[in-house]
């Protein structure tokens, strides 16, 4: 009985002990090692020991898949029950862990984050060797399937399991997506109005009409870039329009199709990016402002205007468009992109592929008609349609949202004075914001849809069984390119549910000098980017970190206020340029795939011959952002920065360009 009870007094006392030093002795509170390093030691059933460096006692608060905890930490370990089946994140504010949580037999796995890289780097790796985008997008996500499940690769049903989650979970989850099914009818209604004014002339007549503007290499060129930019308000929109409706132009003076998909796809998404009145602002703005709400900033520091204020740090964008233009008047290029410009001269190929046969994705054949009358306006009345109500659509449904969001009531007149902002293009830039991009395209691409039919029957050129044939041969024209992007939407879902994002930026979040960090988060962002072919994703993912990161940061290291906002408003459009080059440099991007389909060019020739050339820019850019905050920011110092940086890249192509040969430029 003795013995029994000293072991029931020494239980309550290490009871009592342990209890004691998760309290401060002076504050009577319970101490915060949050900071500490942990890691993993031991996973048991549903629970996670971790382990504490040099056997801390107190309260440490982590994160489960997103969700706050607080572990009690005795002797350096502290224990954390995991509910959820399937993938968990742990993370700390120093460490991340993913865990697989297997429901038949209730252990747990770890797996290591860096294998989160696999189904991106693999699909991409398959890509170039064996030159065929869909089964290399599909391989990947069957391995991105295969980590989720637990990463059982012994066990021939998990592959199996694996298999067929490729398509009831990642292929039916990309198509449940309103956003996605909205680009899918965009791009198939643009792809049949493309088959009608290509059957009823218009296209040639708008190839006539250009001439006057493109009557040479260099001109058309110039033409297709002015086009790129003038288009700004929505890059999938650009890149359809200019992508179909310069492609006989181009084709008629040689111009290669990788030399078109590279003008289409840089001065898309660059000049989408940083115009004010885009279907971008929205969510750039909105990702600004949720970084910004817990940060003591001024009251005039508002999304918008801290977007505005940091375009002059917008050196990839702004110097893409710069280096396109440069490539165009001093017809030099080096790389993959002089092999495929040499080819279309001299041969007259201007497909990479070899055959009509291995051409992708157009592959009908949308002459005109026999007897149509080829006038430019059957083409150029459905093209202003499209854009007419696009920019409609955005102030219907940006208005929409407005009168819910400020409760007003009434017309747009009584509406305006609510939305805020100090000036006209500070109001519309918020309205836009507002808008629903997705809707507005669709009203858009079906509106010239319908007009480019009506022209087709009113003018006789067709009739209307002809007509829906060739409307319906447009839809199909479309398929491929629409399978890659579903693929590629489903290959994000993977690196979502794996935490890829997550892994980069923990692995690159090392501490920097506050100088320094643009750069750093130029790498991360890029990074992100390339690895899940989207934008808008790298920025919602990085803004709410990159943000009051470099705030902190530049605190901690004592800087001035001055230079501290310049530091900050420089990250916010870093984070922003080199999501842009990301996306550039991927070949499981949507904005690049729909490049690749507007042209009518192989999808990995256009990534092949693009990629060094966004490179030469990116890097070049990091060098400007950097010098600029070295030399203490504002906007004289950084637009001085970014001439310079203009003018080393307008030397760099002499230097690293070949000119193409010169032959006659008319076929």
């Amino acid at each position: 009985m003795l013995f029994l009870t000293l072991i029931i007094a020494q239980c309550i006392s290490a009871q009592l002990d342990e209890q004691a030093i998760l309290k401060d002795n002076t504050q009577n509170t319970e101490i915060d090692i949050s900071n500490n390093k942990v890691s993993l030691i031991e996973l048991q059933g549903d629970k996670v020991t971790l382990n504490y460096t040099n056997g801390v006692n107190g309260i440490s608060n982590i994160s489960i898949n997103g969700e706050a905890t607080q572990v009690k930490v005795v002797n350096g370990r502290g224990i954390v029950p995991i509910n959820n089946h399937g993938l968990n994140l742990l993370k700390s504010e120093s460490s991340l862990h993913l865990v697989h949580l297997n429901p038949s037999n209730n252990r747990l796995k770890r797996i290591p984050l860096w294998t989160s890289l696999i189904p991106p780097l693999l699909t991409i790796a398959l890509a170039l060797i064996l030159k065929e985008v869909l089964i290399s997008l599909f391989i990947g996500i069957w391995s991105g399937a295969l980590l989720i499940n637990g990463a059982d690769l012994l066990n021939p049903l998990s592959w199996i399991k694996s298999l067929f989650n490729v398509l009831d979970t990642f292929i039916i989850g990309a198509l449940a997506d309103s956003g996605h099914l909205s680009v899918i009818m965009f791009s198939m209604m643009i792809g049949g109005m493309v088959a009608l004014i290509s059957k009823n002339g218009g296209m040639h007549g708008v190839v006539n009409k250009l001439g006057t503007f493109a009557k040479n290499r260099t001109s058309t060129q110039k033409t297709t870039w002015l086009l790129g930019i003038l288009i700004f308000f929505d890059d999938y929109a650009n890149t359809l329009i200019v992508g179909n409706t310069m492609r006989p132009v181009t084709d008629k003076f040689r111009i290669s199709r990788e030399k078109l998909a590279y003008i289409v796809d840089s001065t898309a998404a660059p000049v989408a990016a940083i115009a004010f009145i885009t279907t971008w602002i929205g969510a750039e703005l909105g990702y600004i402002g949720d970084a910004t709400a817990s940060l003591d900033l001024p009251m005039s520091d508002t999304p918008y205007a801290l977007f505005f204020a940091s375009l002059k740090y917008s050196f990839y964008p702004i110097l893409t468009l710069a280096f396109v233009y440069f490539i165009i008047s001093q017809q030099r290029d080096f790389g993959p992109m002089h092999a495929a410009e040499s080819r279309a001269i001299l041969t007259g190929q201007v497909s990479p592929a070899a055959t009509e046969d291995a051409d992708e994705p157009d592959m009908e054949d949308l002459s005109p008609v026999k007897g149509s009358r080829q006038v430019w306006w059957h083409a150029a009345l459905p093209i202003a349609f499209v854009i007419g109500v696009t920019i409609l659509g955005l102030l219907i449904t940006g208005f929409d949202g407005a009168r819910d969001t400020y409760e007003v009531s009434g017309s747009w007149g009584a509406i305006w004075p609510s939305i805020e902002g100090g000036n006209f293009f500070s109001k519309l830039g918020t309205l836009i914001g507002m808008s629903d991009s997705y809707v507005a395209l669709i009203w858009a691409s079906f509106a010239g849809l319908a007009v480019a039919l009506m022209i087709t029957i009113w003018s006789r050129t067709m009739s209307i069984i002809d007509s829906v044939h060739w409307l319906m041969t447009g839809f199909k024209t479309m398929m491929p390119a629409i399978l890659v992007l579903v693929l590629a939407w489903s290959l994000a879902g993977v690196t979502e549910a794996l935490y890829t994002s997550e892994y980069l930026s923990n692995f690159f979040s090392d501490r920097v000098s506050p100088y320094l960090l643009p750069g750093l988060i130029f790498v991360l962002a890029a990074s992100i980017a390339f690895a899940t072919g989207s934008s808008w994703s790298t920025m919602a993912i990085l803004y709410p970190v990159a943000i009051p990161t470099a705030v902190a940061v530049c605190a901690s290291s004592g800087l001035s206020p001055e230079l501290s906002h310049e530091i900050m408003l420089c990250v916010i459009a870093t984070v922003l340029a080199a999501s842009v080059l990301g996306d550039h440099c991927s070949p499981i991007s949507d904005t690049t795939i729909l490049s690749s389909l507007a042209t009518d060019c192989n999808h990995l020739d256009h990534v092949k011959t693009q990629l060094p050339y966004a490179l030469t820019v990116g890097g070049v850019s990091i060098l400007g952002i950097t010098i600029s905050i070295l030399l203490g920011g504002g906007w004289i110092i950084a637009l001085l920065c970014m001439l310079a940086c203009g003018i080393g890249l307008y030397f760099l192509l002499k230097v690293l360009g070949k000119a193409i040969p010169q032959v006659a430029e008319t076929v």
